[in-house]
């Protein structure tokens, strides 16, 4: 696997093929994560056409084991996000 792709290189992809400077475009992908994570947060999915969709969801709390110590213990309910590719981004990864 290659590098990962992270905040400051998609700063700097849309940097060099724009007008704007650097802390503007900073400013603007910045704000676009905020609404992505408040979406996701007030458990309302987010769909991305073309791309897929993140949802989040309550996932009950289960029984589980102690590795070490073979005790059974209840693990606590939580939140899980997923994210599901889009048919056309599934289908462009495996032609």
């Amino acid at each position: 696997m290659d590098k990962t792709l992270t905040k400051a290189d998609i700063v700097d992809c849309i940097y060099e093929s724009s007008s704007k400077n650097r802390s503007e475009v900073k400013l603007v992908v910045e704000k676009l994560l905020a609404i992505m994570k408040k979406a996701i947060k007030e458990e309302r999915a987010l769909l991305i056409t073309g791309f897929g969709k993140f949802e989040c969801y309550d996932k009950a709390s289960r029984k589980g084991r102690n590795p070490q110590t073979e005790e059974i213990i209840t693990l606590p309910s939580r939140k899980v996000t997923v994210f599901r590719l889009s048919r056309k981004l599934r289908d462009e990864l495996n032609p």
